[in-house]
């Protein structure tokens, strides 16, 4: 990844080595550039930064749209944001559903015990109820692996 810069500000991001040859069709280059060739013609490589750790429910990271120079280096980077509230709540309404279709798979996993031929025993009776009390859990809807009954 390249971006091409003129009179030191970002021309075009990003910018191949095809570009490079068609912007220059009078020009031979080799098949592999050089970095010091690419220069000579504002052209430089972009190193594209380790997306940043955060918190999925509160922040959001974005990367930038053009990459900035650090240290004598084109960098792409990123940002982190605080989520309004608004989204706070589409992500916690969006990981409920998923969280209450996995509550709705382990308790069809043990349907069969609650046949009426079939005695259920004391523990899988609490784990059922457990599944279903799931929703008033003090995480709920950010439910750690922890946080889930275990299956007797």
């Amino acid at each position: 990844m390249y971006v091409k810069i003129t009179n030191g500000t970002v021309d075009t991001y990003p910018y191949s080595v095809g570009q490079l040859r068609r912007d220059n069709p009078q020009t031979s280059f080799p098949k592999q550039v050089p970095n010091e060739m690419l220069a000579e013609y504002g052209i430089y490589p972009v190193t594209i930064e380790t997306a940043p750790s955060f918190d999925m429910r509160t922040q959001k990271a974005t990367q930038g749209d053009a990459p900035i120079l650090v240290d004598g280096e084109w960098v792409l980077t990123w940002s982190t944001t605080s989520k309004t509230t608004e989204e706070i709540q589409e992500y916690d309404d969006k990981i409920a559903v998923q969280n209450r279709a996995t509550r709705d798979s382990k308790l069809a996993e043990t349907d069969f015990y609650a046949l009426s031929d079939v005695t259920m025993s004391a523990e899988m009776t609490t784990y059922r109820q457990a599944l279903r009390d799931i929703t008033s859990h003090a995480n709920w809807p950010n439910l750690e692996d922890a946080d889930w009954p275990t299956k007797p």
